[in-house]
């Protein structure tokens, strides 16, 4: 299985061309405001159409469903990622496919997730007080067992960088790896550091 790429944390026309045309799967928005990735919906609606041959993804945290739902429409989101506390009968509510993520390390489970109504579940580390992104990795070794009972497409996010997604690929075998900070100088996304992030994909993937 090819592994697949998740860019997150996009802001301008720029950094999403970089990452749609290094050969990105997913890129990601993020609409929670105490993130300093925060983006609003009219910027990343015009970035999105700058970009079309990419899936967008928008991220959102314990947000109403109808702002979540309105948001979706004006950006033509492919996916929405709940990163906090919403329920099933939250996600039910969605209008686009769900990608719920869990915090490795706060109780999460393989059987909660598996019944979670979403069509992938991505896993990140934990950080008391931080809904995510926080660049941090969680235990792989020890997560491995329980990620694998996920019977969905897992997402592996959490400290990721071209360095270790080899080790976090041989770990998991996950359908995607969901990245940010590491592609960031100065907290901007950097084309260069996209391109040779997705070089690395590209070398697991047996295609350079």
């Amino acid at each position: 299985m090819m592994l697949k790429a998740k860019l997150c944390g996009m802001k301008t026309v720029g950094a999403a061309r970089a990452a749609e045309g290094a050969g990105a799967d997913f890129i990601g928005f993020i609409f929670w405001r105490r993130s300093h990735r925060f983006v609003e919906p009219e910027q990343a609606a015009r970035i999105v159409e700058a970009v079309p041959h990419v899936k967008k993804v928008g991220v959102f945290v314990d947000e109403t469903p109808e702002v979540v739902n309105l948001i979706a429409r004006q950006c033509h989101l492919d996916f929405v990622q709940l990163h906090g506390h919403e329920d099933a009968a939250y996600a039910e509510q969605m209008e686009v496919p769900v990608i719920k993520a869990y915090r490795y390390g706060d109780g999460f489970s393989a059987e909660a997730a598996n019944a979670y109504p979403a069509a992938m579940i991505l896993v990140d580390a934990y950080q008391e007080g931080a809904a995510g992104g926080t660049g941090t990795r969680f235990d792989w070794q020890r997560a491995q067992r329980e990620v694998a009972a996920v019977r969905k497409p897992v997402l592996i996010a959490g400290g990721i960088s071209e360095a270790n997604v080899g080790e976090v690929n041989a770990i998991f075998h996950p359908f995607a790896v969901d990245v940010s900070g590491s592609l960031e100088v100065h907290r901007e996304k950097s084309a260069e550091r996209i391109a040779a992030f997705m070089a690395q994909i590209d070398k697991i993937n047996g295609r350079n």
